[in-house]
């Protein structure tokens, strides 16, 4: 009985591959007919249906699966991701209750809850875990990587460090470690480590992943040292390496808009909330979104709540489309039958559990600029916010951050300047359409002098103003972004952009956008 179970388990992943996806879900369903109680197929089930584009069965698939009540580590972890892909928190919640005390719980697992507490927001819960997995392993190179990582969400930047540099010291090929620790502090020359992460890449045989996790590393310590040049030939290497392991097609970008644009348009108007408000941050990414969700989060009656995809969720159930990215033409299209009603309140349904009592939360995932025609109908109460920041500052930011699979765009000059300008015809449209639902800020306004920009974010969320929403170094608040470091600097305005110490390489980006 195992090895037919197995055998249709291989042929099933060998039809997907192939993508011949109808032979797949054959071989699966005779599977579970052989095992009903087994996990396996409907977690493969569930990937087969997400690679043809069908959410819905991908995610009843998922949650057959957790009603199944797996206890192999590899399922465990295997429904862990898929939950996590779904949004179904409360599944997420029920796995973890099913645990058994943690001292039993296997390394791996414990890191796969970790991952998934941490992508909530959840900080000093997943360092609970990880403090765990490190007590059964201190030497376990992945567990320090996952422990840093939170811990510099958190705040904790010694500690983190520390954390990092035993990491190096047993597994120095580990190039996800040398990224972290490029980032947790401004390198000087007489402490870095430059000759470390070269000796990484000259390693024969490098992944390209791993080549831009070291390029991008390198670059950040040698712009903290002010060589200039040497940085940038290690962020073209980074960005090379990075965009070799992507695909991105700035015409689908184009499509996108179009559809969004040419959407009939039927919002809900706006009205004061009667119960808690959604606040959604949006803008380009590194255009100043996590300061300004810190900033708000200083009011008492606010919840940062960081990065959702409950919303992006909403809308693939609604419309039946699993997609690479939170939304894709499919999707736009689609959105013409949808009820909105219902994805409102499946939205506010699905975060409920995260409040606690708060006036209103911040949903701060930068790319919901492209659902705020969506976002207007499904949430006559929301608030949003969009930030502005000049486009030359917010390319180069992206150009120069390394993100994991998000913004492939952000890899080439004039994918990044094609990408920026998409962004802006969207805004362009949205602002015409709803001029009462989103509010401009603008970062260097906001750098320069928070408090009057702070005051209109305020009334417009329908807020009291507070002094605290004037500091951004709010105690016990996880920042997990790649601004996480930088937000508990304060509000800091620069002299200087940062893009013109590279000036000289940097045409391509400066004519595409003046174009």
């Amino acid at each position: 009985m195992s090895q037919n179970i197995d055998s249709l388990l291989e042929r099933a992943e060998r039809m997907a591959a192939q993508r011949d996806f109808n032979q797949a879900r054959h071989a699966l369903h005779a599977a579970q007919s052989l095992a009903p109680d087994d996990a396996r197929a409907p977690l493969q089930l569930s990937y087969v249906e997400s690679l043809d584009g069908h959410y819905r069965a991908a995610r009843d698939a998922a949650l057959r699966a957790h009603a199944l009540k797996p206890r192999s580590d590899a399922s465990i972890q295997d429904l862990v991701r898929r939950l996590r892909t779904f949004n179904e928190t409360a599944a997420l919640r029920e796995c973890m209750r099913r645990l058994p005390p943690l001292r039993e719980v296997s390394i791996p697992v414990l890191l796969a809850f970790a991952a998934q507490l941490s992508y909530l927001n959840r900080q000093e819960d997943a360092l609970a875990l990880l403090d765990e997995a490190a007590r059964g392993d201190p030497d376990y190179p992945p567990t320090l990587v996952s422990r840093s990582q939170v811990l510099t969400y958190l705040g904790r930047f010694d500690e983190a460090e520390a954390v990092l540099m035993r990491c190096v010291r047993l597994a120095p090929e580990l190039a996800s470690a040398w990224w972290s620790l490029s980032r947790l502090r401004r390198q000087t020359p007489e402490s870095n480590h430059i000759d470390a992460i070269r000796a990484q890449l000259s390693r024969p045989g490098r992944r390209a992943e791993d080549v831009a996790l070291l390029a991008f590393a390198l670059h950040k310590e040698f712009d903290d040292l002010g060589d200039a040049a040497a940085a940038w030939h290690a962020l073209e290497l980074g960005c090379r390496a990075k965009r070799s392991t992507l695909r991105y097609s700035a015409s689908d970008t184009t499509a996108l808009v179009d559809a969004l644009i040419a959407a009939p348009s039927a919002p809900a108007p706006a009205r004061d909330a009667d119960g808690t408000t959604p606040i959604f941050v949006v803008g380009m990414h590194r255009s100043g979104t996590t300061l300004l969700e810190q900033l708000l989060a200083g009011h008492d009656g606010v919840a940062a709540l960081g990065e959702l995809y409950d919303f992006t969720s909403c809308m693939r159930y609604a419309t039946d489309r699993h997609c690479r990215g939170v939304i894709d033409t499919t999707v736009a299209e689609r959105a013409r039958d949808v009820d909105f009603a219902d994805v409102g309140r499946g939205y506010l349904d699905g975060i409920a559990w995260r409040l606690d009592g708060q006036a209103a939360f911040i949903d701060k995932l930068p790319t919901n600029f492209f659902h705020i025609g969506h976002i207007c109908r499904a949430l006559p109460q929301a608030k949003i916010l969009h930030m502005r920041r000049d486009p030359m500052e917010t390319c180069f930011s992206n150009l120069r951050e390394l993100f994991s699979d998000a913004n492939p765009h952000s890899y080439g000059q004039h994918e990044l300047a094609d990408y920026h300008a998409q962004y802006q015809r969207l805004m362009a449209h949205w602002r015409a359409r709803f001029p009462e639902r989103v509010l401009d800020v603008d970062y260097a306004e906001l750098t320069a002098d928070p408090e009057p920009v702070m005051r209109r974010v305020a009334a417009f969320c329908r807020l009291d103003f507070t002094p605290a929403m004037l500091d951004p170094r709010g105690e016990g608040r996880g920042v997990a972004t790649a601004s996480a470091v930088q937000v508990r600097e304060g509000v800091r305005a620069r002299a200087e952009p940062k893009w013109r110490r590279y000036a000289t390489w940097l045409g391509p980006l400066r004519t595409a956008l003046q174009t």
